[in-house]
């Protein structure tokens, strides 16, 4: 299918006399409300299986509402027309759809360690290989779970998924205290920032991102108003950024330069503890899966079918784009490269260029006013991690160790090349790390 040479439809709005609110018009009967508990949960799932969201994701409500618009891409279409909403499209398409990737990336690696793990297991069976692990969970998981049509749904899911993230936390932080001491640091371990540091940028902004769906979540609150939106945002932002703060710190204090993309790649694989860990980190980024699927499919429904999907396009919808994620993921085994290229080109953009410029043209509050002052940093900053963190992501692309254990799993004497720029050649004894430590 192709664009179509006239305005998109966009569903209807009505003209809002209190500002501040957003009460949306809904064809579908079955959209159910949910207070705002579950709602925050959904929030909290999302910015936790992707990370921490900012200032922009209130701007954002905030655009909506001067514009008395209920999605994002009805936004920037009222803002800047056919060609920004259709540059907004394929950004809030490529962007979720590149976390499914990543999720399924994580979940094969994840719980096919797990696997290995079961006694009498033969680790080179192909029933615990990554491949058969990404299908089947689809298939069982999130297939299903994508196929609901009200995100409200996902509510007690995304409390599942919540709750197991605590769990994963607190094994990251005993392994902090038991494992850490043992691990050697690389040489440049606290130097704060490289000529590199951009690149981090860019997967930061694929963590802070829930941009997208925010309008779905939005919508999902009973009388949703922009005051109510803050509040909500403020508590999942209390809880998110706790626990990402204590995740990376944690992870970094461990393993320090030898940290990879995916945190749980670098313990290792007779670790019980740690396998435990890995078994609930599987299942929370299988449950948040759904979660990027519903935005995926919100978007081809807005552009290609006015809005509304019936049934039957609806499951065929949903079948095509997890299939065709399912296929990727399966040719794709290194995460850090997909963090990266989704954080700059697609996560950068979202996050920090298109909801301030959204606001600035919007908004007729005074330019000394604290929400103009913002828009007006965050707007530059974006364009350049976008362009910078774009061309380090190609030349300066990260190393993986996809699927190998780490030097520091074996107990062994060995000799370890550090790999800071004074190649300093450091022995290393770590016949410390046996069996024991890890039971």
């Amino acid at each position: 299918m192709r664009y179509q040479e006239q305005e998109p439809v966009i569903p209807p709005q009505r003209d809002l006399d209190d500002r501040e609110t957003l009460v949306f018009e809904h064809e579908h009967e079955y959209k159910e409300k949910t207070c705002q508990s579950a709602a925050l949960f959904n929030v909290v799932n999302s910015i936790i299986g992707s990370g921490i969201i900012d200032f922009s994701l209130v701007l954002l409500i905030k655009g909506g509402a001067l514009s008395g618009t209920d999605t994002y891409q009805s936004l920037v279409n009222k803002t800047f027309g056919f060609p920004g909403y259709l540059l907004l499209s394929v950004l809030q398409f490529l962007y979720p759809f590149i976390a499914m990737i990543s999720y399924n990336i994580i979940a094969g690696d994840t719980l096919s360690k797990v696997f290995q793990r079961i006694p009498g297991v033969d680790p080179e069976n192909l029933f615990i290989g990554r491949h058969f692990i990404i299908g089947l969970s689809t298939v069982t998981f999130t297939l299903p779970l994508s196929l609901y049509r009200d995100i409200a749904k996902l509510g007690k899911v995304s409390l599942i998924s919540t709750g197991l993230t605590t769990l994963i936390l607190g094994i990251v932080m005993a392994r902090a205290v038991s494992l850490g001491p043992h691990i050697p640091k690389t040489e440049d371990a606290w130097v704060f920032a490289k000529p590199n540091a951009i690149q981090a940028v860019g997967v930061m902004s694929f963590a802070f991102i829930c941009h997208h769906n925010s309008f779905l979540v939005y919508s999902s609150l009973e009388e949703p108003t922009v005051a109510k939106w803050s509040r909500l945002i403020r508590m999942s932002i209390v809880i998110s950024v706790f626990i990402c703060i204590v995740f990376a710190t944690c992870g970094y204090l461990t393993f320090t330069g030898f940290t990879q993309g995916d945190l749980f790649e670098n313990y290792c694989r007779n670790d019980d503890l740690v396998t435990f860990g890995r078994f609930c980190y599987g299942i929370t980024v299988i449950l948040t899966y759904p979660m990027e699927c519903f935005v995926t499919r919100e978007v081809i429904a807005n552009v290609f079918f006015g809005g509304n999907l019936s049934l039957v396009f609806h499951i065929v919808v949903t079948v095509i784009v997890i299939t065709v994620a399912t296929l990727v993921s399966l040719l794709i085994d290194c995460l850090g490269i997909v963090l990266e290229l989704n954080g700059v080109l697609c996560a950068t953009p979202l996050i920090f260029i298109i909801p301030s410029a959204c606001y600035l043209k919007l908004s007729e509050e005074p330019k000394t006013h604290s929400d103009k002052i913002m828009s007006c940093v965050m707007l530059p900053i974006g364009a350049v991690v976008m362009v910078f963190g774009f061309v380090m992501a190609v030349t300066n692309p990260q190393d993986c160790t996809h699927g190998q254990e780490m030097f520091y799993c074996f107990p062994d004497n060995f000799s370890l090349t550090n790999t800071s720029d004074s190649h300093v050649q450091q022995t290393t004894q770590l016949s410390i790390l046996n069996i024991s430590l890890f039971q």
